[in-house]
């Protein structure tokens, strides 16, 4: 449950983090309740939107329809990119028959790749995600961790330097 008018910050902009760095299910509550106050909400990333005041068995309601859709059979537990494979109830991690040991930073980090394939990321949305902070080289000592695992076999590099930017997980 997100508050829109919290002191010192922008909830809207809260909300674009939080989706950045993961898929939490969020229900924004305000006393903002204009349509271009629920619309900015709901493009934002919130996946409802309640005005105060508010009845308290409404929220429950919306709470729970939100985490209906929101099941955890409804979230992809494979992903694939070329013969990149990674099967995330197993915790294991192939290139075509091959399976990869990864460390458990490499594997979120590969994890954050393949819930975004195509998909230029920056940085520091990177760095955010997966270490929770910004301004540090770490991820480039982890991009070439996971090349080096990914590619030991002489197959083709998957995570593509942006340069100027940051890296995108793509066949060649």
């Amino acid at each position: 449950i997100l508050d829109l008018m919290l002191p010192g910050m922008d909830g809207v902009e809260v909300c674009r983090r939080l989706r950045e760095m993961n898929d939490v299910p969020v229900v924004m509550l305000t006393a903002r309740d204009t349509t271009d106050d629920q619309v900015t909400g709901l493009d934002s990333g919130a996946d409802d939107y309640l005005v105060k005041p508010f009845v308290k068995e409404e929220l429950l309601a919306r709470i729970r329809a939100v985490l209906r859709r929101r099941a955890p059979g409804e979230q992809p537990r494979t992903y694939q990119v070329a013969d990149l494979v990674l099967d995330d109830r197993a915790h294991r991690v192939y290139r075509g028959d091959r399976e990869i040991e990864l460390t458990p930073r490499e594997y979120e980090l590969l994890l954050f790749f393949l819930r975004h394939p195509g998909e230029v990321l920056s940085q520091d949305r990177l760095l955010a995600a997966i270490w929770g902070y910004t301004g540090s080289k770490v991820l480039d000592v982890y991009v070439g961790y996971l090349r080096t695992k990914l590619e030991a076999e002489g197959e083709s590099r998957l995570i593509h330097t942006v340069r100027g930017i940051g890296y995108v997980l793509r066949p060649v």
